[in-house]
């Protein structure tokens, strides 16, 4: 066929491949075997590229990448509450030690749990990047971001779970008109944990907390 000859010549002549790119201005123009040949080397290089830029499909996550999951379904806890004092009192009684210390004595956990929690003293840096130890060594971690009398960040974790699991726990604090609103979220702990955290932090943290500012 003397208009597909032309077209190798010409697919010769730019180092191409007979499957390459054609030349549809030839003479012959866009039949049915020229647009199956476009339409395959459209495709094959389309998967080329998806792959080349991240794209995935099933087989080769499976055979390159391992097992991989997104979650949809992690639990995360959201929490306000409002305290009679000022947002500078209640940052200095969640980041200093001493007046921390009156909170565990009051909490929850203390009370059902006495020395089992442990008997380490409570322990609070006053930088960011500075560790903190709480209930007697149970709970511990490191402070993210530390903005005094507005917001706390931090790498939190009960001292059972899996090693190098840590969660994020973030206090902000705004003023709620003679007195101040905490607003807390906590996320990446370990799923199935939520009810039982949630109710440990109105226990260990808020109801005592609230106490101490009185």
């Amino acid at each position: 066929m003397p208009a597909l000859e032309g077209e190798e010549t010409h697919q010769r002549r730019k180092g191409m491949s007979g499957r390459g790119e054609l030349d549809l201005q030839n003479r012959g123009g866009l039949n049915r075997r020229n647009f199956s040949i476009l339409l395959g080397s459209f495709v094959s290089a389309f998967v080329f590229n998806d792959r080349a830029f991240g794209g995935s499909n099933r087989r080769s996550t499976v055979t390159s990448a391992g097992e991989e999951e997104i979650s949809h379904s992690c639990e995360t806890i959201h929490q306000t509450v409002a305290f009679k004092a000022s947002r500078k009192r209640v940052y200095e009684a969640l980041t200093d030690e001493k007046q921390f210390d009156k909170v565990v004595k009051l909490s929850m956990a203390v009370k059902q749990a006495g020395e089992a929690l442990g008997n380490k003293p409570t322990q609070i840096a006053r930088e960011a990047g500075g560790v903190f130890t709480l209930f007697g060594g149970h709970i511990v971690g490191r402070h993210l971001e530390l903005v005094p009398g507005e917001r706390i960040v931090q790498a939190w974790r009960v001292v059972d779970w899996e090693p190098g699991v840590y969660s994020i726990a973030r206090f902000q604090l705004v003023d709620e008109g003679s007195g101040t609103k905490l607003t807390f979220d906590h996320t990446g702990f370990p799923n199935g944990r939520g009810a039982h955290l949630a109710a440990g932090w109105k226990g260990n943290y808020w109801e005592p907390l609230a106490k101490v500012l009185t």
